[in-house]
């Protein structure tokens, strides 16, 4: 405002300057109705803004004075509370000093007081920690369940356990241990396949199984259930006999001595077809290769079997007949026994070369498919380390079981490579014995009816 006030005094003071000094009576003379502009009348619009501009200063100054002392006072009051606050803090921390040094000397007098009992009752609770932690996972809790919530109570406690608690811990104890050596059979909640709970008469043999129904159960997070996946051979028909059990002497039955860990394993190893299912498409293709081949390598063995016993049947008889080799080339001696020796010999030649491919027919078929399914293996390998080697540039090693599935992939077209290979190569050297020794048969009676015939002709 004092600036405004000072640039109009000095347009005012331009505009004055401006004027000039000696102006005519024309110049001194103004339009009817308005007063001429004097130096005078200037300097009282000049006197009249700054008492204007005064006065206005004069009231911020007042109002900031004002506002000071109130702001002072505010000031005042704070510097008070934060004294009186120190001062309750200080006498909050000579108390918590006292009450600490007090508690310390209780603490000592406790501790002089109980002398050999604190270590016992320290011994107590760590007895119940443990019980309880084994009582968790115990089958025998299954029976007897909400025997860990005061065990709890007194491993947690700060003070000493009382008389009741001690007995309690001693009670669980040893029922702990006699149950451990009993089967039993008692009624009990458990949840099914699908997830909902039904009362059922289950069978436990100490703390090591438990069944229902001829199924295998589980124990965990206070419940029993059965296992998603029930162990294979003879462990469920044993698990039935025990169950179906009512009279005295003995019966055969299973236990798992690691608590249950072991049948938990069982749901974790794959069966034969998801082991199969980590071979992918090569697996598959392995698998019918095999199939194919096993089929033509035994239908070949069979038959080669079956006419085996037919030449060896056509030996024993001197009639011809067509339903052999031996027979066929006999017919062929029979309708050429007028002919010249070296055309007999042509001719039974002839015949032993016809039947010859008929033997062998299928043979090589099946040993390039033994040849073939451990390459498919190998390739199957290829490409499951391919996969494996992707995971690890993706997501590293930190998680083996991103890297599992190319793995499993890997070694599973491996074995069913060599599986494959292993009995058609067996079945594909039985077939051709089968087939060299039906060869050789005709061979020597071709030679023997030459040889008898020249016989005859000499």
């Amino acid at each position: 405002m004092k600036a405004i006030a000072v640039a109009r005094r000095l347009a005012v003071l331009g505009a004055l300057s401006a004027l000039p000094l000696g102006a005519g009576p024309a110049m001194a003379q103004q339009e009817s109705g308005s007063q001429p502009l004097t130096l005078d009348r200037a300097l009282q619009t000049i006197r009249a803004e700054r008492r204007a501009v005064n006065d206005e200063n004069r009231a911020r100054e007042q109002r900031f004075l004002e506002r000071r002392d109130e702001q002072q006072a505010e000031l005042s009051r704070i510097r008070r509370e934060v004294a009186d606050a120190e001062a309750a803090a200080a006498e909050l921390e000579a108390s918590r000093n006292e009450n600490q040094r007090r508690l310390d000397e209780l603490k000592a007098q406790l501790d002089e007081r109980q002398g050999e009992f604190g270590e016992l009752f320290g011994a107590a609770r760590a007895a119940a920690a443990d019980l309880k932690e084994q009582l968790d996972e115990s089958l025998v809790s299954a029976q007897y369940p909400g025997r860990g919530e005061e065990l709890a109570e007194i491993a947690e406690s700060d003070t000493l356990p009382s008389i009741d608690q001690l007995e309690y811990l001693w009670f669980t104890l040893m029922q702990e241990a006699n149950q451990q050596s009993k089967v039993v059979r008692f009624d009990a909640p458990v949840i099914g396949t699908d997830n909902r709970p039904e009362t059922r008469s289950v069978t436990r043999l100490g703390p090591f199984t438990a069944f229902a129904d001829g199924r295998y159960l589980q124990y965990g997070d206070d419940t029993l259930r059965f296992l998603p996946r029930q162990p294979g051979g003879g462990a469920t028909a044993a698990a039935e006999r025990v169950a179906g059990h009512a009279g005295d002497g003995f019966v055969g039955g299973v236990i798992d001595p690691s608590l249950g860990r072991l049948l938990g394993l069982v749901v974790e190893s794959p069966t034969l077809r998801e082991r199969v299912d980590q071979g992918g498409g090569i697996g598959y293709a392995i698998i019918v290769v095999a199939l194919a081949g096993t089929l033509l390598a035994l239908y070949k063995w069979v038959s080669l079997t079956i006419t085996s016993s037919r030449v060896r049947a056509q030996m024993r008889s001197d009639s011809p007949s067509t339903g052999n080799p031996l027979g066929r080339v006999m017919q062929v001696y029979a309708d050429h026994r007028d002919a010249d020796i070296e055309t007999l010999q042509l001719k039974l030649d002839d015949a032993v070369l016809k039947e010859v491919p008929k033997l062998e027919g299928g043979l090589n078929i099946v040993k390039v498919l033994a040849a073939v399914a451990p390459l498919m293996g190998l390739l199957g390998t290829v490409i499951g380390m391919i996969v494996t080697f992707q995971a690890i540039t993706l997501f590293g090693t930190g998680d083996p079981k991103l890297m599992a599935g190319g793995i499993s992939q890997a070694l599973v077209t491996t074995v069913l490579g060599l599986i494959a290979a292993i009995p058609l190569l067996l079945l594909h050297a039985f077939a051709a014995n089968a087939s060299r020794r039906v060869s050789q048969v005709l061979e020597e009676q071709s030679a023997g009816m030459v040889a008898e015939y020249a016989e005859g002709r000499g």
